[in-house]
């Protein structure tokens, strides 16, 4: 699952980049903090001037909402309650003539059903205030969006969809249309055509980045959108996951979405996918140092305890004479007359078309994720190599199988972490027509799909 809600990637994340957001973050979650504790020596301001400070301050708490990530999340919504009474009380001594007039009083109703959305949980109250708004000013399209927010978060998605429409009735609004997309991604998923409900989430999300081609948050959305797509038409189509990664990477570019820990999640869990492994670490890496409540650290161990079992198989004492038994029978193959057949020694990076290597199955690698299958593999000139198998049930390649691996894509991993070296080299199984199992192909049975969503977070 997305977290909130090579060629193309993340960029690295050395240790100063991370000093820099960490730093970042206290800047402005520190200026947001100043801003709400002048609250109380701003409420002798007149009204039009309260209003607006009001409005400022409201901006603060979801910005405290956004960057402020403490190691105990209790903490952080024991601060939401104490500002959101601060900007209460200021929003409430705002003077009773200022918000006589329908526009005044939906500026005010609106403000104060934002500040009691600012909650992760559905506000009764909130929505109240907010429905109240659009009553009084249905041209609000802030008030729109954010009673759709609220309204989401009960579960009414139809509603939600309704009020996000009727604001961008309103005008072009990058903010909605990415709202938007991320509906439709939510909305998606159980649905019989969720396939096009994605395309429509790509689409909205690709009008927002039109409006702003800067916007880090409109990028992030379109890259959350396409690997969602991914996932929906199959989990075969890679150029997905590279347009997502491109978007991403754009994200990156915008100053205030290294505050973000989920962009950093969301693409390594796109890197984890494509293999692109110290990449991915640096990812989770990144997100755990933002937001330590994440579970992105516990992805580092998860995937630093999988090398580890991995290249303590590799450097066993498998016995020559045992290695010897088990691929004695590997020439003995036959295979269709187009293939060629190759060892681990003969690939090239990348896909080898019309190649054909088998493989004998020596170990089934146990590891903490569901996803790929981890394998131990020996081809017929007794080289080891590592077989990670996508789309396939557990139960379709056993220990002591024979496998003919077509089509092989081929990986030669090499990379460090934390002083350690890992080098170990890799072919990826994504279909089950990709591979035969003891001379007969897999069975339709053993086709799994796998499903991957950006939830809401708001």
């Amino acid at each position: 699952m997305l977290s909130n809600e090579s060629g193309v990637g993340l960029r690295s994340t050395p240790s100063s980049t991370l000093q820099l957001t960490r730093g970042r973050i206290r800047s402005r979650f520190s200026n947001a903090m100043n801003r709400q504790n002048q609250v109380s020596q701003e409420e002798e301001e007149d009204g039009i001037d309260l209003m607006k400070k009001a409005t400022e301050s409201a901006d603060d708490l979801y910005m405290i909402r956004d960057t402020y990530f403490p190691s105990e999340p209790n903490h952080k919504i024991h601060k939401l309650q104490t500002q959101s009474q601060i900007v209460l009380n200021l929003l409430d001594s705002v003077p009773p003539e200022e918000r006589k007039l329908a526009t005044q009083r939906a500026t005010y109703e609106y403000l104060k059903g934002k500040i009691l959305d600012v909650f992760p949980e559905y506000s009764k109250k909130a929505e109240d205030h907010l429905s109240k708004a659009v009553k009084l000013n249905p041209s609000l399209a802030d008030a729109w969006l954010c009673l759709g927010n609220c309204i989401w978060k009960k579960g009414d998605f139809p509603a939600t969809r309704n009020c996000f429409t009727v604001a961008l009735s309103k005008g072009p609004n990058k903010r909605i249309l990415s709202q938007l997309s991320m509906l439709e991604r939510r909305m998606a998923q159980g649905a019989d055509n969720q396939e096009e409900i994605v395309a429509e989430s790509i689409k909205h999300a690709k009008e927002a980045i039109a409006l702003d081609v800067k916007d880090g948050n409109s990028w992030y959305n379109l890259g959350n959108a396409c690997l969602t797509c991914f996932f929906v038409t199959g989990a075969w189509d890679h150029s997905k996951l590279q347009q997502s990664l491109k978007a991403y990477q754009n994200a990156e570019k915008d100053e205030s979405m290294k505050l973000n820990p989920d962009l950093y999640f969301n693409c390594a869990t796109v890197n984890t996918y494509l293999e692109n492994y110290e990449r991915a670490l640096s990812g989770f890496e990144a997100a755990a140092s933002i937001d330590p409540c994440l579970n992105a650290a516990e992805e580092v161990q998860k995937m630093i305890n999988l090398f580890d079992k991995l290249g303590s198989l590799l450097k066993g004492q498998i016995k020559a004479k045992r290695l010897a038994s088990l691929t004695s029978s590997l020439q003995e193959v036959q295979l269709n007359p187009s293939y060629k057949r190759a060892t681990i020694d003969n690939l090239l990076d990348g896909l080898n078309k019309a190649i054909t290597v088998v493989g004998k199955v020596i170990f089934f690698i146990k590891h903490e994720n569901v996803t790929p299958l981890y394998y131990l593999v020996c081809d017929s000139n007794q080289t080891c190599f590592a077989l990670t198998v996508y789309g396939i049930s557990n139960d379709a390649i056993k220990e002591g199988d024979q496998v003919t691996l077509l089509d092989p894509c081929f990986r030669n991993n090499d990379f460090s972490w934390n002083e350690k070296h890992y080098e170990f080299r890799s072919v990826r199984v994504d279909f089950p027509e990709q591979v035969h199992v003891n001379g007969k192909p897999i069975h339709p049975r053993h086709s799994v799909r796998s499903s991957i969503y950006a939830q809401h977070k708001p």
